[in-house]
């Protein structure tokens, strides 16, 4: 069980303080927020009621994130993808603060276990800027969401991104955050 705080106080300050030689505590990296995304697309047109499909995958989200994500709908129409103006295309929230640590630590320690095979974070999801990006192909994993087999159809059918943002300055740095953090990272190469 990894405690995001503790960590960051115990191991990530001092590592940081020691290999790159930062003075001042505002310099060393540290989570900024986490993003929460959830594409929508056909499944919300072809559910046999779309209303009410939409709000059961907002209440699950939201029992997930602790916070109502806000609904996305097409900007403008694309004849090519038959979508149409106010179309709802997804969800998405910000995490900030306590809720962003909370979701983290369950992420971290009761959700990504219960993948199937799961053997780490690869190290090819962290960007230039050592942001971590996270693709899940079904939200079942985690434990808040009851178990019906009404729901269970949907939920396997919804992948979810999550983005964890850092103010690391490089991939170097976004991934030696993470390490000391406790997040379970695999090295690809």
């Amino acid at each position: 069980m990894i405690d995001i705080k503790k960590n960051y106080k115990d191991k990530v300050i001092p590592f940081f303080q020691k290999e790159y030689k930062y003075k001042n505590s505002m310099q060393i990296p540290r989570i900024v927020y986490v993003s929460f995304n959830t594409g929508l697309g056909k499944i919300a047109k072809s559910a046999s009621n779309g209303k009410d499909f939409i709000k059961r995958v907002q209440e699950d989200i939201a029992s997930i994130l602790g916070q109502v994500p806000a609904i996305t709908k097409a900007k403008k129409s694309i004849a090519g993808f038959n979508l149409h103006e106010n179309d709802v295309t997804g969800m998405k929230a910000t995490l900030r603060g306590k809720n962003m640590i909370d979701f983290l630590e369950r992420l971290v320690n009761i959700a990504l276990p219960r993948i199937r095979d799961f053997s780490g974070i690869s190290e090819k999801n962290f960007d230039e800027r050592g942001n971590l990006n996270i693709g899940i192909r079904e939200y079942t994993i985690f434990p808040e969401l009851g178990i019906g087999k009404e729901n269970e159809k949907i939920r396997k059918n919804l992948g979810i991104q999550i983005n964890i943002i850092t103010s690391a300055n490089n991939r170097k740095q976004g991934i030696a955050l993470f390490k000391r953090l406790g997040f379970p990272l695999v090295d690809d190469n």
